[in-house]
């Protein structure tokens, strides 16, 4: 990579992590459409696993005896198979339809992070699992990016902030073993390359998790989905051109 390719990366890391130390996810959304302005697709899809799959680790690993494991074991089955239905399509599709379909996954979810008015918390059905598990794995596949469905369930299911915080590390580790070795079989994690370059972004996304988790009692929640969805607007839109023009 270049010297400016190089300051590009680390300032799109900085922000990811920085945003996932605050609200415990949010990396992938951010960093995996900029990233793909500069870099191939299918080249930041296993990077940023690798280094969402550690940050799951780092920031669940005190928190796991939170976790709520019976939403978790609901959602597993079939995230295993959006995952291999995601992974299929990765090494399949062209590079103009990928970054069509992301940029039009992270539009939407940015609208509804933008415009969805809080109200008081009402529990969604359990049956809300399936398809929520099967779009996260296959989303998280295809783009490094699966947990906007994720979020929605189980932000729906459980109410008490550090348990849904939990929850969701917890979940994006299990997901995260569940696509590394999924990616392992069809070859994206053989090189070496991608795995230097995690280990070389490993302190700046530690800077940036740290920080982020300094800002977190600062920030409401209705303040923090706002900004998220602020800045997947704009990611939305240098996508759309990315795949175009």
């Amino acid at each position: 990579m270049t010297p400016p390719d190089i300051l590009y990366a680390v300032c799109v890391l900085l922000l990811a992590y920085f945003v996932r130390g605050i609200s415990g996810f949010g990396s992938g959304l951010i960093a995996v459409p900029l990233l793909a302005l500069r870099f191939p697709l299918p080249e930041v899809v296993p990077f940023m696993l690798i280094s969402d799959f550690s940050a799951s680790a780092l920031v669940g690993g005190i928190t796991f005896k939170h976790v709520a494991w019976s939403e978790i074991r609901r959602l597993l089955p079939l995230s295993l198979v959006g995952v291999v239905v995601g992974t299929s399509l990765l090494v399949s599709l062209s590079p103009t339809v990928l970054l069509t379909i992301l940029a039009l996954f992270i539009l939407a979810f940015a609208l509804r992070s933008l415009l969805l008015k809080p109200g008081a918390f009402k529990p969604v059905a359990t049956a809300w699992a399936y398809p929520a598990a099967f779009t996260g794995g296959a989303v998280g596949a295809l783009f490094g990016t699966g947990g906007p469905p994720y979020v929605i369930y189980l932000s729906h299911r459980i109410e008490d902030k550090s348990m849904l915080r939990a929850t969701l590390s917890g979940l994006f580790f299990m997901e995260g073993l569940i696509r590394i070795v999924t990616f392992l079989i069809v070859g994206l994690l053989h090189g070496s390359e991608v795995w230097l370059n995690c280990l070389y972004a490993a302190p700046i996304i530690l800077a940036a998790l740290y920080a982020g988790s300094h800002v977190h009692a600062r920030l409401s929640n209705s303040q923090m989905t706002q900004l998220i969805g602020l800045l997947l607007l704009v990611s939305s839109a240098s996508l759309l051109l990315k795949a175009w023009i």
